[in-house]
């Protein structure tokens, strides 16, 4: 029976998740090409948009990198994690069998072997404080990302809008002034772009950082609940441990005084009844021996003997 709450593959699984999401987007976007080249590509007067659209996704793809490259090593740990609980419960001799020497639960046993050799007192609660805020500094970068994407798209309509007032301003100055429409149309076409864009890479990216989030959650809440359950006994030594165990020695002491006990009664049973049999034997030895007397004067008179006189 499986003891540990724990989703084994929820970071590969996670990872093919994006790669489908990523694949039905590219879909959508091959089939509405006209669209999306008309937003982003043609008619453009300036390259505004084009350098704060490439800026927006350069730090989502940058993003994303290091959001997938935390997801390979969360999945390589949930294989160790999942590797150390199999070793458990088949009871082997080497906990750390095939389990990888740079994994986080492997550097948990080693943690807590070592302090329990130096008789040092071991905090749980220390040990899993300490590998959250190492882990967090992990997803600090994508957090940032996440934080700043839709700002990226605040400041591309900004400046977009910014053009677009530029172009409003010629228009009012000349009547007739063709450039200054188009820079009002492009303005406000640069907006729509960088707006569509920083949207749609927050979501993408904002949903795939709560999953990541949650691998992470996932991850450390088995090792802590493999803490728990399996080190903690070989390693953690309280006043509440030895308490119990030192109850459980004086139980196991007095049912072996009540088996004792037990037995001293069936040892007088057996020494009463083999004293009731020597008494017995002794009363018809007596018995046997005063009827052989007896015996043995019928015989002399039948036979005429003489009596013996000692």
């Amino acid at each position: 029976m499986q003891i540990i709450s724990f989703r084994r593959h929820f970071s590969r699984n996670t990872l093919l998740l994006m790669f489908l999401v990523a694949l039905v987007m590219a879909g959508i976007a091959a089939w509405k090409y006209d669209l999306v080249a008309t937003v982003y590509f043609r008619d453009q007067l300036t390259a505004t948009g084009w350098i704060i659209n490439g800026a927006i996704v350069a730090l989502f793809l940058l993003g994303l990198m290091r959001m997938i490259a935390i997801f390979h090593s969360y999945s390589r740990e949930e294989k160790a994690t999942t590797r150390f609980i199999r070793n458990q419960e088949e009871s082997l001799e080497d906990p750390l069998y095939q389990v990888p020497a740079n994994s986080i639960i492997a550097a948990r046993y080693r943690v807590m072997e070592r302090l329990h050799a130096t008789s040092t007192p071991i905090n749980q609660g220390a040990l899993a404080a300490t590998l959250l805020a190492s882990e967090s500094t992990r997803t600090s970068f994508p957090k940032y990302i996440s934080n700043v994407l839709i700002l990226t798209g605040v400041f591309g309509t900004i400046v977009s809008l910014s053009l677009a007032l530029l172009g409003a301003s010629d228009l009012l100055e000349n009547a007739v002034d063709v450039e200054g429409m188009g820079l009002v149309i492009h303005g406000m076409s640069t907006a729509l772009s960088t707006t569509i864009t920083a949207i749609v890479c927050y979501l993408f990216f904002g949903y795939f950082y709560l999953k990541l989030t949650d691998a992470q959650t996932n991850l450390l809440s088995a090792v802590e609940q493999v803490t728990t359950t399996y080190l903690a006994p070989l390693f953690v030594v309280e006043q509440d441990t030895t308490l119990y165990e030192f109850t459980g020695l004086v139980r196991s002491l007095q049912s072996l005084v009540r088996q004792m006990q037990e037995s001293q009664k069936v040892v007088a049973r057996a020494e009463t009844r083999l004293l009731d049999a020597v008494d017995e034997y002794q009363s018809r030895v007596e018995q046997d021996q005063v009827e052989m007397g007896t015996v043995v004067k019928l015989l002399r008179q039948g036979f005429r003997l003489p009596e013996d006189h000692e």
